[in-house]
């Protein structure tokens, strides 16, 4: 389709895992061996899919298709998992001409809930015989849950042999503080790009984007992030130039849509924006941020446009961090409130209550010790999370 990159094509099915009529099964076929990067979830409990993925990686580096699924999550399933994660990949394997070792699963859905495979043989044959249907947002919605709107991005970058396309698919609104959620990602390109240089850019990429965005701090046994590079545009990138530029497009649309997991957080309304500056070093930063987009009371604050900055820098106080709290700084929505360690500007806050409306809030917090710095991305903690949360199974 014309946002998938050149050499890949996508089909669909409603196998009916959870709801009847929706597509629920999703394949991406490449019409040659990819490239694969891939980052995991640090969960110890990791699922039967996640742990296929990473054999793939480690033993041979390539693949042909990805196969996505929701409804289950095939996790904390044991060898019955596995062995039923390895049986759909044959299944596939069956009906397209591809290797099973050449397809990787990912599945989203109930931990402990084991992939029903009766259904699964019922819709293989018309997922196999859907390829070339649907397009990004098409196999997109085939992996939602909770998910609000399908999340997916496209870009293009012209390199020095000609121009290449990045597409971007994920899902993901709960269970997600991605470490490496059910948090699900592939990102596919038509250049050329070696084994080493593309893991390697595409942690990178990953560090500085999905790793750094929380709904609810939960990171999942599912979360994967897969990227395949085929090279059918012909397009190589092997020069130092060439491979920043792909570097800096993978970053940037991997932004884009790690943003719309945080937009689309379960009972969010807003996105918070937190940046840190003046640390003793990034690390320290790192801390700070992440203590601040954590704090339950920070992200029902801002849900409820209460300009509580003593929440925010009570949670910078208990991060971890090392630095002098006579130095801190602290703006919300630009509006400077704390300074040196005390509170400026008290006539402000109603002014503070309108710009608190605004769907993204931006938290700057200034530690005054140092060169390290941070930004992270937060959800705040609305009464629809509780509702969609406590409910989940039924």
């Amino acid at each position: 389709m014309d946002d998938l990159p050149k050499g890949f094509k996508a089909g669909a099915a409603a196998a009916n895992f959870k709801k009847a009529g929706r597509d629920d099964l999703g394949l991406i076929v490449s019409d040659r061996p990819c490239v694969l990067a891939g980052m995991f979830t640090r969960n110890l409990f990791k699922a039967a899919p996640v742990l296929a993925c990473q054999e793939i990686l480690k033993t041979s580096g390539t693949a042909r298709a990805v196969l996505a699924n929701s409804g289950q999550a095939n996790a904390c399933t044991g060898e019955e998992g596995l062995d039923n994660c390895r049986a759909t990949q044959n299944m596939v394997a069956e009906a397209t001409g591809l290797e099973a070792q050449e397809i990787l699963p990912i599945s989203t859905g109930v931990v402990g809930a084991h992939l029903k495979m009766d259904l699964w043989r019922k819709a293989v044959p018309a997922l196999t015989q859907s390829l070339g249907s649907r397009d990004a947002e098409g196999f997109t919605r085939a992996f939602m849950t909770t998910d609000a709107f399908p999340k997916f991005a496209m870009r293009e970058v012209t390199l020095s042999g000609g121009t290449v396309r990045l597409t971007v698919m994920a899902k993901g609104a709960g269970m997600i503080c991605p470490n490496m959620a059910t948090m699900l990602c592939v990102a596919l390109t038509d250049a050329a790009v070696e084994r080493e240089p593309w893991q390697a850019m595409f942690g990178r990429a990953v560090d500085k984007t999905f790793n750094r965005v929380s709904v609810d701090g939960d990171t999942s046994t599912n979360d994967t992030i897969l990227g395949l590079a085929n090279g059918a545009s012909g397009a190589a990138a092997r020069t130092e130039a060439d491979l920043a530029l792909l570097e800096e497009a993978l970053t940037a649309i991997l932004g884009t849509v790690s943003h719309m997991l945080v937009m689309d957080g379960e009972g969010a309304s807003k996105v918070i924006h937190i940046s840190v500056s003046g640390a003793r070093n990034d690390a320290d930063a790192e801390l700070v941020a992440r203590s601040v987009g954590h704090s339950q009371l920070v992200k029902t604050a801002i849900y409820g446009g209460d300009a509580n900055w003593g929440r925010i820098v009570t949670a910078v106080g208990y991060s971890g961090a090392s630095f002098d709290p006579a130095k801190v700084g602290l703006r919300l929505c630009g509006v400077e409130r704390f300074r040196l360690g005390r509170p400026v500007n008290d006539d402000q806050e109603e002014k503070l209550a309108e710009l608190l409306k605004a769907r993204d809030v931006d938290v700057d917090i200034n530690l005054g010790d140092g060169p390290g710095s941070y930004t992270f991305q937060a959800s705040d903690l609305g009464h629809e999370y509780v509702t969609l949360n406590s409910d989940y199974r039924s």
